[in-house]
């Protein structure tokens, strides 16, 4: 990070990025590490204005800040409460509720919220690397408890979980992850919302990001019963048995376990419509879940590029 250090703790980071100059420096540096270059044009030879945070393209003479082309745009929210957001939701293991943000960086919840949402739907990073068997496959469904819903959380549920019933108060999510191997990296995982537990959405997720002949282990559901003609599949069935030697999903059940604590414990109870972002947050947290708080923050703050979530989009009806 050049004379730019990278905070070890939170409280290192909130005291580091209380000055929004050193917070803005800090992100300047880290997106523009050979100098600044215009997001719109993609020229790198650009004028600074330091006065204003600002700086204007020689090219197409658009003026633009660090924010441009970024989660951050268009928002007054300065660098010195962004950053600390940032290491608070990929540090935390279960997560940060808007309620706590609020509090912690002295705003609204309802700002607080949009920020969340902003920097998950950074972290939904997706770079096309095939997992690496042995992996595991699971399914499972997410929600609140139909008792407690009204009537018109009821309607908008309908249709966005399994069709033959049962489970309509739930969403379904589908979870694939590495088995742990000696001699390489700890296992990474995908996760993703689907509208139904069948073979079209279980299959085809696994084969769009399991490389063929792998070995796949998932437990006896019929949607994944001609999985063994593009991979070794080996099936546990949970009706009878949940360990047999080597042929099990602990793994995928154990993420699956943490990703429901989240949600239940510190989310509450999340729109179907906004569950991909919550589902991509506990993914990045697990993925990255042997480096230190700092490396996860620095490598989420460089995430935030290229993405941008405005409130219209992320209140519209699905």
């Amino acid at each position: 990070m050049g004379k730019h250090k990278v905070p070890r703790t939170l409280i290192e980071a909130v005291a580091y990025f209380a000055d929004q100059q050193v917070a803005h420096d800090f992100f300047v540096q880290l997106r523009w590490p050979n100098g600044a270059g215009c997001p719109n044009c993609g020229n790198a030879e650009v004028n600074a204005m330091p006065k204003y945070r600002r700086w204007s393209c020689k090219d197409c003479r658009q003026q633009f800040t660090a924010k441009t082309g970024t989660i951050f745009e268009d928002s007054p929210i300065s660098f010195s409460k962004w950053l600390p957001a940032i290491w608070l939701l990929t540090a935390t293991r279960n997560g940060t509720s808007s309620c706590e943000l609020a509090r912690a960086l002295g705003v609204t919840q309802k700002t607080a919220w949009f920020m969340l949402h902003r920097i998950r739907e950074a972290l939904g990073e997706d770079s096309g690397l095939a997992l690496e068997g042995p992996v595991e496959a699971d399914e499972t469904y997410i929600g609140g408890q139909v008792k407690l819903m009204n009537k018109k959380r009821l309607r908008n549920l309908r249709g966005l979980t399994d069709r033959r019933g049962g489970n309509m108060d739930k969403t379904a999510v589908l979870g694939i992850v590495e088995r742990n191997v000696p001699g390489k990296p700890k296992g990474r995982a995908r996760a993703m919302v689907i509208p139904f537990i069948e073979k079209e959405f279980l299959q085809g997720n696994i084969r769009k990001y399991v490389t063929p002949g792998d070995v796949v282990y998932t437990d006896g559901h019929p949607a994944y019963k001609t999985l063994k003609k593009h991979y070794v599949h080996e099936v546990i069935d949970h009706a009878y048995e949940y360990v047999r030697g080597h042929v099990h999903t602990n793994s995928i059940e154990g993420f699956f376990s943490v990703l429901k604590r989240t949600i239940k414990g510190t989310y509450i109870a999340p729109r179907p419509k906004h569950l991909q972002r919550y589902v991509e947050e506990q993914v990045f947290r697990f993925n990255e879940r042997e480096e230190s708080d700092g490396y996860r923050f620095t490598k989420a703050a460089k995430l935030v590029e290229g993405k941008r979530l405005t409130y219209k989009r992320l209140i519209a009806k699905p």
